[in-house]
């Protein structure tokens, strides 16, 4: 079969095998930009069905401290599209659950496996584990941070809009991981990222500001706001997620007080561009952060979004462990 990767990008992808996915400031523009078109490569090899298995004979441990949708099925469905195996390890299965340091799993992990992606709350958990790890780790999730769900976003957003760079990108809810990935993959990519939140649940002030420090090279404009009108003022895309994220579920009846006035409905994309997308992550709590209408509606392009999760990550997997 022909080499999917291009002769022009074979640098990027000679740099990028090997590496880990932590978060998307580790990687460069040219190479976000590189995943997220190798995804669109795949995915029409596998709608054309066209059997790419650069993987063939390798394994993945997919460590889940969160549960998940479509995070486990997209890395174990792309793992046994690639050719690979895939094994799927609760936080019950493994001896992270029984006090086993993370150093020591990251150490006899690598001598079983090829990579390793994990889904888990403190973000400092997935560095460890890539600190002590010899195969590439994939941050499948962390309380900071979302790579593996944005690099999706915006390969979705391409799809539908030809290009990224001087979209505008409005994002309502609450400033968490996807809030921040959104930020520094829309600065590194030239997207303009709009945030609006109420006070108190703004992102995270140095995620901010490296994202704003990112977008003074790429010319991407950052915006935190509390308003969501203006955030939504002329915007390609909107984005929203779950008020209460997992490990906040306690906060819930807090939370659904703090955001009333954040909903995505009929009246507030009223401000975006009449053909701008809708986007949420998944899984959608309907006629809370967002209404019914919207979400079913014309512009949603939500499982169009989930799918390539799958194609995103097969990418991922491919240049990292190819």
């Amino acid at each position: 079969m022909n080499q999917v990767i291009p002769s022009e990008t074979q640098d990027i992808a000679k740099k990028l095998k090997g590496r880990d996915l932590l978060e998307l400031n580790d990687y460069s523009p040219e190479e976000i930009t590189y995943l997220i078109e190798l995804a669109i490569e795949l995915k029409k090899k596998q709608k054309n069905g066209e059997v790419y298995q650069p993987l063939k004979g390798k394994t993945i441990g997919l460590i889940f401290e969160k549960s998940s949708t479509r995070t486990r099925v997209s890395f174990e469905v792309g793992m046994f599209q690639l050719g690979g195996h895939a094994l799927f390890l609760s936080k019950n299965d493994i001896q992270l659950g029984r006090g086993e340091t993370v150093g020591d799993t990251a150490q006899v992990m690598s001598r079983y496996l090829d990579g390793i992606m994990i889904r888990t709350f403190g973000h400092d958990k997935v560095e460890e584990l890539a600190k002590y790890a010899s195969v590439p780790v994939i941050n499948g999730l962390s309380d900071l941070a979302h790579p593996c769900q944005v690099l999706a976003d915006y390969q979705t957003v391409y799809e539908h809009k030809g290009r990224l760079k001087g979209l505008k990108l409005a994002y309502i809810g609450d400033g968490n991981n996807m809030a921040h990935s959104l930020l520094i993959g829309g600065a590194k990519l030239g997207v303009h990222v709009s945030i609006a939140g109420p006070q108190g649940y703004e992102p995270d002030a140095a995620v901010v500001a490296e994202a704003r420090e990112i977008a003074k090279e790429t010319g991407a404009e950052i915006v935190v706001t509390t308003s969501p009108q203006e955030a939504v003022q002329d915007a390609d895309v909107i984005y929203t997620d779950v008020w209460a994220s997992m490990g906040f579920e306690e906060e819930q009846l807090a939370r659904e007080a703090a955001f009333k006035d954040y909903q995505v409905n009929e009246e507030l994309v009223k401000g975006a561009k009449s053909d701008y997308l809708f986007l949420h992550c998944l899984p959608a709590h309907r006629e809370e952060e967002v209404s019914t209408g919207v979400i079913d509606g014309p512009n949603s392009v939500i499982f169009d979004q989930a799918e390539n999760r799958l194609h995103a990550q097969k990418a991922l997997m491919a240049a990292l462990m190819g």
